[in-house]
């Protein structure tokens, strides 16, 4: 079970979420997000695969940011074409695309990009690019049939450990956490999250 928790960029919070013993953890790199990272943090992960999201950016800022960062990940929210992630992973970095879920048809937009991504999220449909605190009804992913292991994004609260736990499909890599764990934008609440991955870790 993989578990990435995103919208960080507190040097400190970063450290304490590590400790958590998390696979991935997300700097939001989106101007419009209210957890969009601007500067550098003064701790960056060291254990946990560092992820940098992004949202139609060109891919010569997406290139120079991995290295700024030293991302391991990138990962996409927007209209992004499946030759930006085969670029993406000819450099090495491992790419996430994201997709929105309403209903069964959204999921056929994943099958141009299978066998250039690394891995899907799949994410509640909102107006904008995620973080909507919403989940979606993940029945619909029965519908998936492609080859790329995927992530569930939206709305997974502290109280969801058991779903996610009885949460079956053949592609199921693990979840995301973010705004339901949050403090604030950016600032994550450790006890809730070490509650919840406790029990996803088991």
């Amino acid at each position: 079970m993989l578990v990435k928790v995103c919208g960080m960029r507190d040097g400190e919070n970063i450290r304490l979420v590590e400790n958590l013993s998390v696979d991935l953890i997300g700097f939001i790199f989106y101007p419009r997000s209210p957890r969009y990272v601007n500067s550098l943090p003064e701790y960056l992960p060291r254990s946990a695969g560092r992820v940098g999201v992004f949202v139609n950016e060109e891919l010569c800022v997406i290139e120079d940011t991995v290295i700024r960062y030293g991302l391991t990940h990138v990962q996409l929210h927007g209209s992004e074409t499946p030759s930006v992630c085969e670029a993406l992973r000819q450099r090495g970095i491992q790419v996430i695309k994201a997709f929105s879920v309403s209903v069964p048809d959204d999921l056929m937009a994943t099958g141009r990009y299978d066998g250039c991504c690394d891995f899907f999220l799949f994410d509640t449909s909102t107006s904008g690019y995620g973080g909507s605190g919403y989940s979606f009804d993940w029945g619909i992913l029965q519908h998936y049939t492609g080859n790329v292991p995927f992530l569930i994004a939206g709305g997974i609260g502290e109280n969801d450990a058991e779903r996610v736990l009885d949460f079956r499909h053949p592609q199921f890599a693990g979840v995301d956490l973010n705004s339901r764990f949050e403090v604030s934008p950016g600032i994550k609440d450790i006890e809730k999250l070490d509650r919840i991955i406790t029990k996803l870790k088991r």
